[in-house]
């Protein structure tokens, strides 16, 4: 564990001057052909995207960690950074959206510019030149010159058409002085299946992924510069942050919130739903539970028919639980068995896919039935950070705690609020939402406990109590 207030590894920050430009083709790619090389890669994600991690972490061995400034806060980003890349000989962090783009209406908050700078890191422009020529000397000109703090020291042009095309892409590029340390074809046997909410995340196809993720490699390390693009990594300067810690985090937040707050005895057990259906999670949650003394122990929902023995908790998080409606209404020992905990007053935490399997129905296929309420597919995407203050006392935070999060989902639930509202949410609308019933904590929004962690001592007592 780094401890240092100094803190230093080689690091790319892989951006683009919009989505679709192909920053996750090039990260990816790079993350693995550098770990081919015998390199311990460590991988990251500006913004809150769950998918996009799955096949870095693929492609690296390591878990992908999220770098969100709207949800954590600015002040976490480098030492959340610091303690995933501890002991790592380079970093590559994949941007969200275009460069510059944030959290709406808060200047450069969450964009990948302000990770950049609060990383001190170098970024790469991913650049899409399947309709340009000339003209993106103007375009990497203008995202250069931007913002002066953010140090733009390359370009890696993807979709070339040609020969020729790459000619005058590299002499434009020459012009403006700005070094091409990529060049990418047209390779759509390369492409990754991506649906509704992105991606198609790795657990559900992670044969396939896995090919995916070598061919990103080979097309990478044939396309691109990687010993130039290691030598810029390695201008980044050293990182004045103390690592995080979740040992230390909750000890900061019982200090701050809980003076004397006794740590469970014993480790109680703590399941978390995994498998294809449930595949979205923030590795600090594990990490903070485990710290708070968990026993972590993962079951999948659509082939466990029980659950963990012992268990005195249950976290339920996102994924996809819509894909697979059929089959999580099928086990019906383990929906039995979800009814009962919680019935029984078990602590449950259910986000956004936990919360739909939770309710009565799901497209019309019998769910738990821990909340009465039904939920279905629609063609509306809910996406957007939020700001949310707890309306109950729940298993997770005593009412009037207040998080940052995001929702990012195609479904809605009727009614989508019970007696007891989980949260209230305070920008960019106002209104209630979730539900909170005995020690049930379910709702739409996603949060990252690192900006809480007092939410993983409170939810580990609350399973301690159990036994």
């Amino acid at each position: 564990m780094v401890t240092s207030d100094r803190f230093n590894v080689p690091r790319l920050v892989i951006a683009a001057p919009s989505s679709g430009s192909g920053k996750t083709t090039v990260a990816t790619g790079l993350m693995a052909a550098f770990s081919e090389r015998g390199l311990a890669v460590s991988p990251h994600k500006a913004g809150p995207d769950y998918i996009d991690p799955g096949y870095h972490a693929l492609a690296t061995g390591r878990p992908g960690r999220n770098l969100d400034a709207f949800m954590c806060g600015p002040d976490l980003v480098a030492p959340l950074f610091a303690h995933g890349a501890a002991g790592c000989d380079l970093a590559v962090v994949e941007g969200v959206m275009g460069l510059y783009d944030g959290a709406a209406g808060r200047g450069e908050l969450a964009s990948t510019a302000q990770v950049a700078k609060l990383l001190r890191a170098p970024v790469v422009l991913v650049v899409d030149a399947s309709s340009q020529s000339r003209s993106v000397a103007a375009l990497v000109h203008g995202f250069a010159s931007f913002d002066p703090q953010v140090r733009l020291g390359g370009v890696i042009l993807n979709k070339v058409g040609s020969d020729r095309h790459e000619v005058m892409l590299r002499e434009a590029l020459e012009e403006a002085g700005m070094p091409v340390l990529g060049v990418l074809r047209r390779a759509p046997q390369v492409a990754t299946p991506s649906r509704h909410l992105g991606l198609v995340p790795v657990a559900e196809r992670h044969a396939d992924a896995l090919a995916s993720v070598e061919a990103l490699a080979a097309q990478v390390r044939a396309g691109c510069d990687l010993d130039a693009l290691m030598a810029l990594a390695r201008t980044a300067p050293p990182l004045d942050c103390e690592a995080w810690s979740p040992e230390r985090s909750l000890t900061a937040s019982a200090t701050a919130s809980a003076p004397g707050s006794a740590a469970p005895q014993g480790r109680p057990v703590v399941a978390v739903a995994g498998g294809a259906a449930f595949t979205f999670s923030y590795a600090e949650h594990t990490e903070l539970l485990r710290a708070a003394g968990a026993e972590v122990v993962t079951f999948d929902p659509l082939r466990d028919e029980a659950l963990p023995d012992g268990t005195g908790g249950l976290v339920i998080g996102g994924g996809f639980p819509e894909m697979y409606a059929p089959e999580l209404s099928a086990n019906e020992p383990l929906r039995a068995a979800v009814a009962a905990f919680a019935a029984a007053g078990g602590p449950v935490a259910a986000e956004c896919a936990g919360l739909l399997y939770l309710g009565r129905s799901l497209d019309g296929k019998p769910m738990c039935g821990v909340l009465d309420a039904d939920a279905r597919m629609s063609d509306r995407l809910t996406l957007g950070y939020r700001e949310a203050v707890a309306v109950s006392d729940s298993a997770l935070a005593p009412a009037g705690t207040r998080l940052r999060g995001h929702e990012f989902h195609r479904t809605v639930i009727e009614p989508g609020a019970g007696a007891a509202p989980a949260w209230g949410f305070t920008h960019p609308e106002r209104r209630v939402e979730g539900f909170v019933q005995q020690g049930v904590h379910a709702s739409y929004l996603h949060t990252h406990w690192a900006a809480e962690p007092s939410v993983a001592r409170r939810f580990t007592e609350a399973a301690a109590a159990r036994r």
